[in-house]
């Protein structure tokens, strides 16, 4: 049995057919939603929680692609882990340095539903 579930659709925007904000009714999405909020977000961005987010876009222009990689890997499973950790377990995560951009893959399990979930993602300047 399925509970339903609702909140806010990210990134934040208007259902334009109904004139009020767009709703997120997946459950998975919403997770996903979440972590990609997480890591897309940079420290210092939100002025109630100043240490939430990742800051993986300033690792883009850092030297040694490889060093970077495993950099950034290091900084999203902890962000992960310290800020979704009531949510998902991470047990996957892969950066790989392509050109300009980072090519990202996280590996999680929802925990209210114990589901894999895998989010791929290009991160670029």
């Amino acid at each position: 049995m399925s509970i339903p579930f609702t909140s806010l659709r990210h990134p934040f925007s208007i259902d334009a057919s109904r004139g009020r904000l767009a709703r997120e009714s997946d459950f998975n999405q919403h997770i996903r939603q979440l972590v990609m909020q997480l890591l897309m977000t940079s420290p210092g961005e939100r002025i109630n929680r100043p240490d939430f987010g990742c800051g993986i876009r300033r690792l883009l222009f850092a030297p040694g692609g490889e060093v970077s990689a495993v950099l950034a890997r290091t900084i999203i499973h902890q962000s992960l882990t310290r800020w979704l950790s009531n949510a998902i377990t991470v047990f996957e995560v892969s950066v790989t340095p392509v050109e300009s951009s980072l090519e990202i893959r996280v590996g999680y399990v929802v925990r209210a539903r114990g589901e894999r979930q895998y989010l791929n993602m290009q991160v670029t300047p």
